[in-house]
């Protein structure tokens, strides 16, 4: 019975050895192996490894997916026009040399974060500082952005990280001076609108002063031409006149004197004091006859 208890113990003692230097490798991980607290060996490639038994040999494993960090809180940053602007942005990254990651880092991750947090503000703050409020916003927000992401690559290096992505997600005014912006973006708007009334205004003043312009000349030319006609139409009637008289001048001097006495008795209103025996009434005595 002793003996069976024995081997027993035993067989439990080499399986907890046995399983003490076995070790898996998930494909999401980096596996450092030590040795007596010396970094022995660093391991990529996923599957069952062995090692010996503690504390001859530990074994600390690493992420080796795409981290994220994306602070809950947003910082606070001054422009080049010494405005406060609230930034909040997110990193991704991942381990691309674990010995380095673990000698600069001691393999924590939360220090890693840390880190890389404070290289992000640094390098936020250096494109910030010498960039407009508009700037940031929307004008040069893309280059804000490439800047950031080289500059954070670079310091990421150094503590074995690869820096896969940088981005703004939202860049807002304090509270402080929100009114203060509206007002001024109301102002701005307001110029731009009386600057277009008055542009407007003036383009209608001179479209109607063309327009009166126009209706000027094409009145005086067709006064022109209607006095032209007119002048025409005299000088023929003229020479018809002529014509005629010339051809009987005592029946143009009868013709004549009818229209006379046409327009002067139009009405039956109409009173004509004057001497009986004028040339006025030479035809009312009788075609023909001389006057005394």
């Amino acid at each position: 019975m002793n003996k069976f208890i024995s081997s027993g113990v035993a067989l439990i003692i080499a399986l907890f050895i046995f399983s003490s230097t076995v070790f898996v490798v998930d494909q999401r991980q980096y596996a450092i192996v030590f040795a007596l607290g010396e970094m022995k060996k660093i391991i990529n490639e996923p599957g069952l490894h062995f090692k010996l038994p503690p504390p001859f040999q530990n074994v600390l494993f690493l992420d080796k997916r795409i981290l994220t960090i994306d602070s809950p809180e947003s910082d606070r940053f001054i422009t080049a026009e010494k405005k406060n602007i609230l930034v909040d942005s997110f990193v991704k990254w991942h381990i691309t040399d674990p010995k380095l990651y673990y000698i600069s880092l001691g393999g924590e991750e939360q220090r890693a974060n840390d880190r890389l947090n404070q290289i992000v503000k640094a390098a936020l703050n250096d494109e910030i500082t010498k960039r407009t409020v508009r700037d940031v916003i929307s004008g040069e927000r893309s280059k804000v952005m490439e800047a950031l992401r080289t500059k954070v690559s670079a310091e990421a290096k150094e503590i074995g990280v690869e820096i896969i992505d940088v981005r703004l997600k939202r860049v807002d005014y304090v509270e402080q001076i929100n009114n203060s912006v509206y007002d001024r973006m109301k102002a701005e708007r307001t110029r731009v609108a009386n600057e277009l009334r008055s542009t407007g205004y003036a383009e209608s003043e001179k479209i109607r002063a063309d327009a009166d312009k126009q209706s000027t000349v094409i009145l005086a030319e067709a006064y022109r031409e209607a006095e032209k006609l007119k002048g025409d139409g005299d000088g023929r009637a003229s020479k018809i006149y002529a014509q005629a008289f010339d051809q009987n001048p005592e029946f143009y001097k009868f013709y004549r004197s009818l229209e006379a006495y046409r327009n002067s008795f139009k009405n039956k209103n109409d009173v004509l004091v004057i001497d009986p025996n004028s040339d006025f009434f030479h035809y009312f005595k009788g075609p023909g006859r001389q006057s005394k």
